[in-house]
């Protein structure tokens, strides 16, 4: 168990410098969650580097228990808080600072710029009058000099579906966040690895700046697509541009916020020193945001494979019993919320129960409290479609010690990164079926190159459109119905495990990364000849090295699309 300081707002207390310091949004290490998990591997893989975990949580109302046990190499956890209710003091002493109309215009043509893809002024108003450590003056009072407000006016245009005083609002809600980020000076590391765009990503560079440190992003999945989406309740895969709050919103308030996460993230792509994504098309999808493919590539997920071994062997047991007219459990592991299409998955055992397959039952393993509503709603459709006995909502369990006794993995999400749970079922031999989002083809459809022999290694299950009921039990039918195919999916599963997602690999990438952008003492490991800067600045991703020369490549990719 760590020793870590925890630092809360306020505290006089001065934290030591890390080799990495992992800026996280309300999640490790007090929220359980796959983005977590990923976090918690990292650490506890690399013994030989020192961790901070910079926090960033709503209020101070939010979880504060440790729930991971963090590692003696997490020196300190600094904790801050997003809401204005928490810093309101002084804020408001802040924007009480006098400005001029100069100052103004300096403030004005920065973000003016910025919306011009020119992020030079910016960053040059940051060191001016932002950066605690540099400044000469400070900007939040400029918020209430009618010259802005003007400003604001012209930027929201001929609209009369707000107010000149909701327009101030909204522009004091973007100062306020700026101001709770950015007003403080931020605990010495060499690296800050941001786990999103956003919020996390705008401490992690500046935190490099104010510690001449260097700024590391890794997207679990494409953050400004997915919270610009959520934000216009559209599709979660739908595509998201730098032009997207001029076509996509239906009123000013929306088109404010489009353009606030739409500008941020590309402020902060163009930051970075290096970026991570654990699937192909992330990278693809990125450069519609500002993404640069030059100093991208694919990190993905991974697993120990060892420490399945048990299950792996109960799977074997079970394969062997298998038979297309006895009971399928099938198992999916997910949150009970919408975005996870719980109530699509209910619909297509109601299609399977219709066709006469009573024979396979579904248990949904996962949280249920996150969003009651939702879950009450999951229940009473379970019940008004007489589906007690095929559809069962267990609740959180501890999934590692009960996956085995699943024949297969089922997912109906609307919106996935690379998620853990598909690798811990692949790890055991599961066959998988699921939704078409985020990285779930690389993991399960898209054609890998075997370790020792570079053949291809072909599907480990199906995947359909995200809400096609009817095709997720057709898929079901298929797996249930042809053994012959459950065999292939389930050899497979093993397979495609051991090309690109064994743990020793990623996190030997991830602890070439880091000493790369100047983590560590001494001198270089072994891992660090995989990949040099070459490969960064041509993107080595395209390069798909077989496996078997990854023991050489160690930061090789060993992946490829056909």
């Amino acid at each position: 168990m760590s020793n870590a300081v925890v630092r809360f707002p306020g505290d006089n207390i001065e934290l030591e410098e890390v080799d990495v310091a992992i800026v996280m949004e309300s999640t490790y290490p007090f929220l359980k969650g796959g983005v977590s998990a990923v976090v918690h591997d990292i650490i506890t893989h690399n013994p030989d580097l020192t961790f901070g975990i910079l926090h960033i949580a709503w209020d101070s109302k939010a979880p504060a228990k440790d729930l991971y046990g963090m590692p003696d190499n997490v020196k300190w956890v600094d904790m801050m808080y997003l809401s204005l209710e928490e810093t309101i003091d002084e804020f408001k002493k802040a924007i009480e600072d006098p400005v001029d109309s100069l100052k103004v215009a300096r403030v004005i043509h920065a973000l003016e710029q910025t919306m011009a893809g020119n992020h030079q002024p910016m960053m040059d108003l940051y060191r001016e009058a932002i950066n605690p450590q540099t400044r000469t003056w400070r900007m939040w009072s400029v918020i209430t000099h009618h010259d802005f407000m003007d400003a604001a006016v012209r930027a929201a245009g001929d609209v009369d579906d707000i107010t000149l005083g909701e327009l101030f609002w909204l522009v004091r809600d973007f100062f306020s966040l700026a101001f709770t980020l950015l007003e403080r000076i931020n605990p010495p590391a060499k690296v800050y690895h941001a786990h999103t765009t956003g919020y996390a990503s705008l401490v992690a560079a500046t935190a490099a700046i104010q510690n001449d440190g260097k700024f590391f992003l890794t997207e679990h999945n494409l953050y400004v697509r997915d919270t610009v989406n959520f934000l216009l309740n559209r599709d979660m895969n739908l595509p998201i541009t730098m032009n997207s709050h001029r076509e996509l919103p239906n009123n000013t308030f929306d088109r404010f916020w489009t353009r606030w996460w739409v500008e941020l993230g590309a402020l902060l792509y163009i930051e970075a020193a290096h970026i991570t994504y654990l699937y192909p098309q992330a990278i693809i999808e990125a450069q519609d945001l500002a993404g640069d493919r030059s100093k991208s590539e694919i990190l993905p997920n991974g697993i120990v494979w060892e420490d399945f071994e048990y299950p792996r062997k109960r799977r074997r047991e079970a394969n062997a019993t298998l038979r297309t007219d006895g009971v399928w459990r099938l198992a999916c592991i997910a949150r009970v919320v919408p975005i996870k299409g719980i109530i699509e998955l209910i619909d297509s055992v109601k299609i399977l129960v219709d066709r006469g397959y009573t024979n396979i039952k579904v248990d949904v393993l996962g949280p249920t409290e996150h969003m009651p509503q939702y879950y009450q709603r999951c229940l009473k459709h379970i019940a008004e479609l007489g589906l007690e006995d095929q559809v069962v909502l267990r609740g959180t369990v501890n999934v590692r010690d009960v996956l085995h006794d699943y024949d297969a993995l089922v997912l109906s999400s609307f919106n996935e990164g690379q998620p853990i749970v598909v690798l811990e079922s692949m790890v055991i031999g599961l066959p998988v079926l699921g939704t078409l989002v985020g990285g779930m083809d690389q993991l399960v459809t898209d054609v890998l190159e075997e370790d020792e022999t570079g053949q291809q290694i072909g599907p480990c299950g199906q995947l359909v459109e995200p809400g096609d009921s009817e095709g997720l039990a057709e898929m079901m039918i298929q797996l249930t119905q042809n053994l012959d195919t459950y065999m292939q999916w389930h050899q497979n599963s093993l397979a495609r495990i051991k090309t690109i997602f064994l743990m020793p690999q990623v996190m030997a990438r991830y602890n070439a990364i880091y000493r790369r952008l100047g983590a560590g003492k001494g001198g270089a490991r072994t891992a660090d000849l995989g990949r040099g800067p070459d490969d960064i600045q041509v993107g080595g991703w395209e390069k798909f090295p077989r496996q078997k020369d990854i023991t050489y490549y160690a930061g090789g990719v060993g992946y490829h699309r056909v």
